[in-house]
């Protein structure tokens, strides 16, 4: 009897210890919260001085420098920039929560920090993610929202940097580098680039990247 005992109490602690966290659709602090708070060690992508993890289901469709372009299963695309810069010289966050948008936030967790701000702009959202040095905007509709905010959470979670590899890369370089590089944790982000961008999308190369889908990655 006793063994029957300590053999359920083994089995309840580790189907406790096993159990998945599910997400809400409708609460989005509560699931960046949940995935933000989770360590992980997880990557699939690699490049030099930082690496970092895709979901299932967020594929590239161009590359260049420290700037991405990604699409998820529903095509909603997502712009991610690595201020490797701000990183190595441990720039301080200093967003300030805007009263105007329709949801802003300050982040901090694990010893990373950074900002949401999600404004609504013709009946649809946009996003500006900024986690660990590394911002991801986005413009989608309400019906995704939760989705998107979900699948940046776990791109910026996991982004790790190689800080030996960035010392070679930057080093005493910062000279060469232009001070609107330090602009992820900037008081009042703008969207003017971000709806720039989708402007030119439709007569630049961006449209023929995401029409051709054609990747040109340097792993």
């Amino acid at each position: 009897m006793k063994r029957i005992i300590v053999l359920l109490s083994i089995v309840m602690i580790f189907m406790t210890g096993c159990s998945v966290t599910k997400l809400d659709n409708s609460n989005i602090s509560k699931n960046m919260k949940i995935l933000l708070s989770k360590k992980v060690k997880l990557y699939n992508v690699f490049y030099d001085g930082y690496k970092y993890y895709l979901p299932k289901g967020v594929s590239f469709v161009n590359k260049e420098d420290y700037n991405a372009i990604l699409k998820d299963t529903n095509n909603n695309k997502y712009y991610l920039y690595v201020d490797a810069i701000s990183y190595y010289h441990k720039v301080k966050n200093d967003y300030e929560i805007n009263k105007n948008a329709h949801y802003s936030k300050k982040l901090n967790y694990n010893k990373k920090n950074g900002y949401i701000q999600i404004d609504e702009i013709n009946s649809k959202f946009f996003v500006q993610f900024v986690f660990n040095y590394v911002k991801i905007e986005a413009y989608v509709d309400k019906n995704v929202l939760t989705d998107v905010i979900n699948n940046m959470c776990y791109i910026l979670r996991s982004v790790e940097f190689n800080d030996k590899v960035l010392e070679s890369l930057i080093g005493d370089n910062i000279l060469d580098y232009k001070e609107e590089n330090y602009t992820l944790f900037k008081n009042n982000p703008s969207k003017e680039s971000f709806l720039d961008v989708v402007e030119r999308e439709e007569t630049s190369r961006y449209k023929k990247d995401i029409e051709d889908e054609k990747i040109d990655l340097d792993y």
